[in-house]
């Protein structure tokens, strides 16, 4: 069991906020494959003050989509008290902060991972966060900002004696991004430093990644994204690889085509017909990752805007590849 505050989760891996991705059919879909705790995308604290339209859609939810996270950006005491104001009015379990965006037009802002060469502004949003959050508060960072700044466990302690949670931690720096390796031994200093939970991420693209980050931190849960793109399976899979190594049987290309129609019909009933066909387009390319021949069915897919043209072009893949290679 993995605990955060008073919330209790019988699953510690966590769906990470995906920006453009971790919408209300997105978390849905992996939580009926065993996602207990999913994150809304990232929500920039200036605009949901401001009650931006585009924001309040992403923030749209349902009495399935429990327990629920919700991600703020901000750099600014006075938005962030905006926008737990207006956040008042919706329900979710766990308030999280971004502090490991490596994105230059949010660094630029003075947001995200540039809060980790700002030490005490950190703090400070920090403390007004704690203060009046209604829910949880954690923290996500990264190593640091590049290797000759990392101060991802002097941070993670600061912001526990602020009251937070529960860190998040990815093991790469500001300036790998995505790229390069993911450093275990910061992960596992954090979590010796710290007595409240540490939810690793970075990699945990498989069953074996993630027994392997837990094997390598001693961390108490992780956070998976890109690992959750057309691969809903890994919540299913990873707690039997957990518990005793065993190897999940692939889904067979009838399951992956019947789970990529059912995500598409759940966009298309929470955007419309047209929109939700063009939003369900790049998980049609995660979905058919290492199919063999799919690069024709692709080059389609980015061109679909009528629902039953994407149905067509989903059910054409039917025998391209008898199962589905791991990501």
């Amino acid at each position: 069991m993995l605990q955060i505050g008073k919330l209790k989760l019988k699953s510690n891996l966590i769906l990470a906020p995906m920006a453009g991705v971790s919408d209300l059919p997105f978390r849905l879909l992996n939580r009926k494959f065993g996602c207990e705790l999913a994150f809304i995308e990232m929500i920039n604290s200036c605009s949901i003050s401001h009650k931006s339209r585009k924001t309040q859609h992403m923030l749209s939810s349902n009495g399935q989509d429990r327990p629920l996270g919700i991600q703020l950006l901000g750099g600014e005491g006075k938005f962030i008290l905006k926008a737990i104001d207006v956040l008042s009015s919706y329900e979710f379990d766990i308030l999280d902060f971004n502090a490991a965006c490596p994105v230059k037009k949010v660094v630029n802002r003075g947001e995200g991972a540039s809060l980790l060469r700002e030490p005490k502004r950190l703090y400070s949003l920090l403390k007004v966060l704690v203060k009046n959050s209604p829910v949880p508060v954690t923290l996500k960072i990264r190593a640091g900002w590049d290797k000759d700044s990392v101060n991802a466990r002097e941070v993670a302690l600061a912001a526990q004696d602020c009251g937070i949670k529960a860190v998040f931690i990815h093991g790469r720096t500001k300036l790998q991004g995505y790229s390069g390796a993911v450093d275990y031994r910061i992960i596992r200093a954090v979590k010796e430093a710290l007595s409240i939970p540490v939810i690793a991420s970075g990699d945990i693209l498989s069953p074996e990644l993630i027994a392997k980050m837990f094997n390598e931190t001693g961390c108490d849960g992780v956070a998976i994204a890109r690992g959750a793109l057309g691969n809903p399976w890994l919540f299913r899979d990873a707690p039997g690889f957990l518990r005793n190594g065993a190897i999940a049987k692939r889904p067979s290309i009838d399951e992956v085509l019947k789970t990529m129609t059912q995500h598409l019909n759940a966009c298309i009933d929470f955007y419309g017909g047209k929109n939700g066909v063009v939003i369900f387009r790049k998980f049609f390319n995660w979905y058919t990752k290492g199919f063999r021949k799919i690069r024709p069915y692709r080059e389609k897919s980015s061109r679909v805007k009528a629902a039953e043209h994407m149905v067509s072009l989903i059910q054409a893949c039917c025998g391209l590849q008898p199962e589905r290679e791991t990501h």
